[in-house]
């Protein structure tokens, strides 16, 4: 796969759950207006509590690999992605810090 398939195609994936995000969960959350209610309705059975235990650990996972590569890499700007993966979400958060560690790894070479 080429880097700039590969860049498409995470950046795709990345836009595609942010969209998902923004149709599925911002319409009840503006007509709630309950944020902590909002992260709370995560957890209303045991399916949702596993997934959405995966997707934080999933978040903590990212944070110590951006955490370690900005020491051993140098990637910088790492934080921004996440951000991103608070909200909307990981899958987002995930995709832009690959591509910012694809472009500035291509850029150290």
């Amino acid at each position: 796969m080429s880097e700039n398939v590969f860049r498409i195609s995470v950046a795709a994936v990345g836009l595609a759950f942010a969209v998902i995000f923004c149709v599925v969960v911002v319409p009840p959350l503006l007509e709630s207006g309950d944020v902590v209610g909002a992260a709370l309705a995560g957890f209303v059975n045991p399916y949702a509590s596993g997934y959405s235990s995966d997707t934080i650990l999933c978040w903590v996972v990212l944070a110590i690999w951006v955490v370690y590569e900005s020491k051993s890499l140098s990637i910088r700007h790492g934080w921004i992605a996440l951000l991103i993966g608070l909200v909307p979400g990981v899958a987002t958060g995930f995709a832009l810090y690959l591509i910012l560690r694809s472009r500035q790894l291509q850029e150290a070479t």
